[in-house]
């Protein structure tokens, strides 16, 4: 029989599994530690660098283990990586008996409900919406899984989407006409029946805060959890445990009332009546915040005489709203939900209008049509760090950025772990030759306005010398699109802007090409993995500090500050170490890769944290001059030159 041990000996079972297989001493050692916690019942904490192989260093522990366990990713991307191709190759040769499913939120999945109404009330869609709708409804009858990510002819975002899935807000639940056939009710059977269960994040939360109605069970069920990612949970974690409410939610009750009262519902037209009238608030509403998208703090807002006044008339025509259809109760089950909405709705706007409360931040953020309000707690430390005492299982939490200066206990406390043991693995890769780290001299203050002038300058250099691809990380959209717009005139590369596109999509079009210019923010700075000559050049604009209009992090600022604690070295130091982290770990992901990271921002160099920034980097060869580094970039393109004539001629 094998043990974790054999797994990962030259003749062990990985070997068997993968071919050129080879041994790592950091993978062992991670499999080790996590195969004791799970034997005691224990916390562990690892941060496993690029290339240490985590994947399979907690898939073997968990695979050998006894009783059921969670595996929680972050991003549905990395969950299906996971389940289709990672777990599959490990399970086959260590535990071909035990059971896995894959679990998704219940967005995810086809509604048969909604899309039989969606069907009957066709004509009220638009053309657009009326095409994809019979592309879902041929689908509908060959899929088994329900699984929206199976139907590749619709986009992520197609319009369709909110018609055919449901929300906790309208879905019947048991009372649901074809309950008996739902894909997510099946899928959860799945997962309660299975050995391992692959989630992400947010279902997780949602499991644990019993934010989705009917799925509170899988969590408490288990012996032990494995968050891989884990560096984004404390934020997420903070999603679940607030409360929010947006014009978005609102709308959509409104509209289906209406389409309800056009067909089912004909009589209560008063119902229909009031849903347009608080439609028309709503509009109201959005006009009193700025244009363009933006976050702020609602505290300050909710004082301004306007904001409030209309606030306060949202408030009424809802509670009217939920007045005309409480006299319907009975009649139709889908206005039976509407009304559960409505007045869950209220409850929650009404919370969110008493701004006095201490212990949380009070924001909130609007897009070109819609405002959300948001109440979240300052901490999760005490909710989850007293879930994990209550519940007696093995508790692992892994990333490649949780550290900072080698330790934990920014992640520790943000979470409330106390009892955990941690272990800093450090990357097989040898990056003092894969890769060079150049801080340019002479470049403009963080804050210059014109600053943009010199990015571009330093990367038309880069790209003219690199043969391969280039990533350009941000931290602002504002600058992403000056920047765009320039590079767009002076090269001759693609160039590939995020919002032109999925994410997925533009990356896949960046890694085809082989020698694109990709221009991303935040989402671009993590769980992207491109490899070889695809990436050859990330260069990143300025040090990832959260901006300082975001009302979260204001309120953990002024918190920390009435504590008596430095917000800037708990709290906001420590978060952008972790994100440029993640963002130089785009540039080499394979013992293979080559390739220059340039960060643009002179406070590495000028401020005294600076050094911590750089004590928490890869050990990169280092330079200040711009044509050593570009020096550097034109040896990788000669050798990847060299490499595919090599190539070709065999």
């Amino acid at each position: 029989m094998a043990t974790v041990l054999s797994v990962f000996k030259p003749t062990g079972e990985l070997a068997q599994a993968i071919t050129n297989f080879q041994p790592r001493a950091a993978q062992q050692q991670m499999a080790e530690a996590i195969a004791a916690t799970v034997k005691k019942k224990g916390q562990l904490v690892v941060e496993a660098e690029t290339g240490t192989g985590k994947t399979f260093a907690y898939l073997a522990p968990v695979l050998l283990g006894k009783g059921k366990a969670i595996i929680s990713t972050g991003t549905k991307n990395l969950q299906e990586q996971l389940f289709h191709r990672d777990l599959p190759t490990l399970r086959k040769v260590l535990a071909p008996e035990k059971v896995v499913a894959l679990l998704k939120g219940r967005s995810n999945y086809l509604c048969l409900h909604r899309m039989e109404q969606a069907v009957q009330q066709a004509g009220q869609f638009n053309k657009d919406i009326q095409s994809q709708l019979i592309t879902v409804k041929r689908w509908s009858t060959s899929t088994r899984s329900g699984d929206m990510g199976e139907l590749n002819a619709l986009s992520e975002d197609a319009s369709v989407l909110p018609q055919v899935t449901s929300t906790q807000d309208n879905c019947l639940g048991r009372d649901c006409p074809v309950y008996e056939d739902c894909h997510l009710v099946k899928a959860r059977k799945e997962a309660m029946e299975a050995d391992i269960v692959v989630v992400n994040h947010h279902l997780f939360f949602a499991d644990m805060a019993l934010k989705d109605t009917g799925f509170g069970e899988l969590i408490p069920s288990v012996d032990t959890v494995v968050f891989d990612e884990a560096h984004q949970i404390p934020d997420i974690a903070s999603q679940y445990f607030g409360e929010t409410v947006s014009s978005r939610q609102l709308s959509e009750l409104c509209e289906e009332l209406q389409r309800l009262c056009m067909t089912e519902l004909k009589d209560l037209s008063q119902g229909s009546a009031m849903a347009r009238t608080l439609l028309q608030t709503l509009k109201d509403w959005r006009l009193l915040f700025p244009r363009d998208p933006m976050r702020g703090n609602w505290r300050d807002w909710r004082k301004k005489p306007e904001v409030a006044e209309v606030a306060e008339r949202v408030q009424e025509r809802l509670t009217l709203l939920t007045e005309v259809m409480k006299t319907a109760i009975g009649r139709n089950k889908d206005l039976d939900n509407l009304h559960e909405r409505a007045e869950q709705h209220l409850y929650i706007w009404r919370q969110l209008m008493d701004v006095d409360r201490t212990g949380y931040s009070f924001w909130f953020e609007t897009t070109p049509r819609h405002v959300s309000l948001h109440q979240t707690p300052l901490s999760v430390a005490k909710t989850f760090g007293g879930y994990i005492k209550r519940n007696k299982m093995s508790w692992v939490f892994t990333s490649a950025t949780l550290a900072v200066n080698g330790q934990f206990d920014y992640f520790t406390k943000r979470l409330g772990i106390e009892e955990a043991d941690t272990l800093l693995l450090e990357s097989p890769f040898d990056f003092a030759s894969q890769a060079k780290l150049c801080l340019p001299r002479y470049l403009p203050e963080a804050n210059d306005p014109n600053r943009h002038q010199m990015l571009t300058e330093i990367a038309e250099q880069c790209v003219q010398v690199n043969r391969g691809g280039t990533f350009l990380l941000f931290t602002s959209h504002r600058m992403l699109q000056q920047m765009a717009a320039i590079l767009r005139d002076r090269l001759d590369r693609d160039i590939l802007v995020q919002g032109e596109s999925g994410k997925t999509e533009l990356l896949e079009t960046f890694t085809k090409k082989g020698n694109a210019v990709l221009l991303g923010t935040s989402s671009f700075w993590e769980g992207v993995d491109v490899r070889g000559e695809a990436l050859r050049c990330v260069i990143i604009d300025k040090l990832p500090f959260a901006s300082p209009d975001d009302p979260l992090l204001n309120a953990r600022v002024e918190d920390a500050r009435l504590r008596g604690v430095d917000a800037f070295s708990t709290i906001q130091l420590p978060q952008a170490i972790i994100a440029l982290k993640q963002g130089a770990g785009r540039l080499i992901r394979d013992k293979d890769d080559s390739g220059v990271l340039i960060v643009c921002d002179s406070r590495l160099v000028t401020r005294q944290y600076g050094k911590q920034f750089l004590s928490s980097l890869p050990a990169m060869s280092r330079t200040r001059d711009l044509n050593q580094a570009l020096e550097f970039l034109a040896q990788v393109a000669e050798k990847d030159e060299t490499k595919n004539e090599e190539l070709t001629s065999s």
